[in-house]
């Protein structure tokens, strides 16, 4: 089969038809993914049928894979990852004899960038899903380029130059990360400091680079300013136009750009199981640089 890029909304992610990642790719079908990608940020592919290997094999076309994270799954035999796969991580809220075997539940995850709480956040993140429920679980993602391409001039000039604290207390999910407590002062939060806005490495463009809401702040500013404007900002980013939701199927493949889309998790049955591994792939160190005007012929 020819292989079909298909926009799937008008905001952002394309869905790739006429692939079949559990085998090798030539160098062109590889090229014609990793064009897609930087062009709709999200990618989904269904219908796969991927062990580790494969898995691990298509996440590399996106750049060299990082070993997974710390999480906060109890299961003290895997920690929440894949034996033998250290580049895995499981995502899942299925308990075994009393233990999870992975990590962030069935609650929901808010808006966020993975790890942007790291120095070097990870470029991109693979998602695979083994088993979903039937209701519940969905995935949103969220075009950044959008959101600061639309943001009132007033708003691009309050936070041009800035950069904001990326919180590491907390997860996603909202839960308290083993060996922190909690902030009083966000001014004083533990994490990574970035620019409000980001330029992408490949293609130039700018992005608004947000991480999370929860002990955000704005480097600089008064608690009570940034708190203002970081809420501004956050309204206007969040809004509908600028997201696709996708409601998980066995089989699933979506990887997405983590330098400018976010992405949330909603909520489903705890009782249902879902269970779903991921990758992410190494990325740079977040910075801006002003794009330059265009000049006519």
């Amino acid at each position: 089969m020819t292989m079909e890029v298909i926009p799937v909304s008008p905001a952002l992610a394309a869905e790739i038809c006429g692939v079949n990642v559990s085998r090798p790719l030539d160098a062109s079908t590889v090229a014609e993914i990793h064009k897609a990608w930087l062009e709709h940020l999200v990618l989904l592919i269904r219908g796969q049928d991927l062990d580790e290997e494969a898995f691990c094999r298509f996440s590399a076309i996106f750049g060299e894979l990082e070993h997974a994270p710390p999480n906060e799954a109890k299961n003290t035999t895997s920690g929440g990852y894949v034996p033998d796969s250290p580049e895995i991580t499981v995502i899942s809220n299925v308990i075994v004899d009393g233990v999870e075997i992975g990590s962030l539940g069935a609650g929901e995850c808010a808006w966020h960038t993975d790890m942007s709480y790291n120095s070097v956040p990870p470029s991109a993140s693979c998602l695979y899903a083994l088993e979903v429920p039937t209701e519940g679980g969905a995935t949103g993602f969220l075009n950044m380029y959008a959101a600061y391409e639309t943001l009132p001039r007033p708003l691009k000039e309050a936070i041009a130059g800035k950069t904001a604290i990326h919180d590491t207390t907390y997860t996603s999910a909202g839960s308290l990360r083993k060996g922190y407590e909690p902030v009083d002062d966000v001014r004083k939060a533990p994490g990574a400091r970035h620019p409000l806005l980001r330029t992408h490495p490949e293609t130039g463009r700018t992005a608004l680079f947000l991480g999370r809401r929860q002990n955000s702040y704005i480097v600089g500013l008064p608690v009570d300013e940034s708190e203002a404007l970081l809420d501004e900002i956050w309204a206007h980013a969040t809004q509908d136009k600028f997201t696709w939701h996708h409601h998980w199927k066995k089989g699933d493949l979506i990887v997405w750009d983590n330098r400018c889309a976010m992405h949330v998790r909603h909520a489903f049955d705890p009782a249902a199981r879902r269970i779903m591994h991921r990758t992410q792939i190494k990325g740079d160190a977040p910075f801006y640089k002003p794009e330059q005007p265009s000049r006519a012929a």
